[in-house]
């Protein structure tokens, strides 16, 4: 069997692009993604049992929030779950295009599971809110769900925006055009939006207060991040259709 340095090697060359992608994902999920891909793929997984391997730490992890009472403890846990959850669905991918082994089945599968974490997610923080939280006012109870609101329109609209961009470009002719080097301030600038960011947050779980704040600002953010996606994302579309 190759070493896991063969392998990493391989991995290396099967890489997405980094375009539209925070410097979070791809200095460090990426590299982690690797990593657990190759040992993946040394103990003989498919990408779909990788799948639901970043599914069970992000439940199990997500659960905790919704029935443990905060602490920092708790925090360094739940953070800890979150981010090799989000490790081991970067990997998924990798170890789909370094075997050959993706499939629709595959790329559903980890829709699916991304839908879910994404709903849980502020799920839980809302339970946590209402059993555990000493808010200040009830209104705080809304915040998990205008950001899982903001969190679900901004996935379904861009997934909608990416499979219909691939419509259109198997019928429009190929371009010959250069592609862009990927910008190191777009990378800086969507760092606030990515979801390895976001599960920083859970840290602070021990201090109610900060992680209310930080939460909050990361929910805002989202929010604007949100209303320029959909301001670009419909401008693309309507270019595709007038070319």
């Amino acid at each position: 069997m190759e070493s896991t340095g063969t392998v990493l090697r391989a991995l290396r060359g099967a890489q997405k692009s980094s375009k539209g992608v925070s410097l979070y994902s791809r200095y460090v999920n990426r590299p982690a993604g690797r990593l657990l891909a190759a040992v993946a793929h040394r103990a003989g997984l498919a990408p779909n049992q990788v799948t639901l391997i970043s599914a069970a730490f992000t439940f199990a992890a997500l659960a905790a929030v919704a029935l443990v009472e905060p602490s920092w403890w708790l925090g360094a846990a739940v953070y800890a779950g979150l981010a090799i959850g989000f490790a081991f669905d970067s990997a998924d991918g990798q170890l789909a295009r370094l075997t050959g082994r993706g499939g629709p089945d595959g790329e559903w599968l980890d829709h699916v599971v991304d839908c879910a974490k994404m709903i849980l997610v502020h799920t839980a923080v809302l339970i946590s809110f209402y059993r555990f939280g000493e808010l200040p006012s009830e209104a705080w109870l809304l915040l998990p769900l205008g950001f899982l609101f903001t969190a679900v329109l901004t996935f379904c609209a861009g997934l909608l925006r990416e499979q219909l961009g691939k419509a259109a470009a198997r019928t429009a002719p190929a371009s010959g055009g250069a592609t862009a080097p990927v910008s190191r301030i777009r990378a800086v600038a969507l760092l606030p939006a990515d979801y390895g960011v976001f599960c920083l947050v859970f840290a602070l779980l021990g201090a109610p207060a900060a992680f209310r704040a930080g939460y909050a600002l990361l929910a805002a953010v989202h929010a604007l991040f949100l209303v320029a996606f959909l301001a670009k994302w419909f401008r693309e579309l309507k270019a595709l259709r007038a070319g």
